[in-house]
């Protein structure tokens, strides 16, 4: 299978995956998707794969996901629980930091296999970390603000794509901008870094488009409030 293919299933699988934790858990689902796929995000970011000709980083889906959890928690909830699940995925993100960057420095073992796979994964997490932070809060407060915002000019459900699209398109542009611009600072040649920048903001568009029936089918769901 593709890389296409397979990237296109995979963000069918997380948007899937998304909805039936809410449809199962309700509004704490969303706050624990968060949570987890903010950490993912920034574990599967360290890997490159090359879509459609580009050189483009693996993490962006999941990463995307982050953005329609907190659409939703914004469009059924109000604002207020939108940011309060952001604060939750930026506090996710720093104690994962803190522990792997503590864990690597552990000497290993003579029979422990893992220390370089680690090393390679979490080695350089405080940049990419600092980045992800940065462009975390930056974006995400942005897109509930804007989100929010677009309601008020277009409140109605056949306007629910507008909001969606509008505040996620334009918020995950600030986030490639920030992101890029830390994390991967003085790591790959110029041409590289913007091919990354650019992949990385048409894929955040393309999953943007993508997650739209989702949140429409999300809308339509009475979240289990019990848990």
């Amino acid at each position: 299978m593709s890389n296409e293919s397979l990237w296109i299933l995979f963000a069918l699988v997380n948007f899937s995956l998304l909805l039936g934790i809410y449809r199962l858990f309700g509004k704490p689902g969303l706050f624990v998707w968060i949570g987890m796929s903010t950490v993912i995000a920034n574990i599967q970011v360290v890997k490159t794969i090359e879509l459609f000709g580009l050189t483009a980083t693996l993490g962006n889906i999941i990463y995307g996901t982050v953005f329609l959890a907190t659409d939703i928690l914004n469009e059924k909830y109000g604002k207020h629980v939108a940011k309060k699940a952001v604060w939750m995925g930026f506090s996710t993100l720093i104690i994962m930091t803190i522990m792997m960057q503590a864990a690597i420095h552990f000497t290993p073992g003579q029979s422990d296999i893992a220390q370089p796979a680690l090393e390679t994964l979490f080695g350089i997490a405080p940049q990419i970390a600092l980045g992800s932070l940065t462009a975390f809060i930056c974006s995400q407060y942005v897109d509930v603000w804007l989100y929010s915002k677009i309601k008020r000019i277009f409140p109605s459900d056949r306007s629910l794509w507008v909001r969606n699209n509008g505040s996620t398109m334009i918020s995950q542009l600030l986030d490639s901008a920030i992101f890029c611009g830390i994390a991967f600072y003085g790591l790959y040649p110029l041409d590289v870094w913007f091919e990354i920048f650019l992949t990385t903001y048409l894929i955040k568009f393309i999953v943007a488009v993508l997650d739209t029936p989702f949140l429409y089918a999300a809308k339509k769901i009475e979240g289990n409030e019990s848990v």
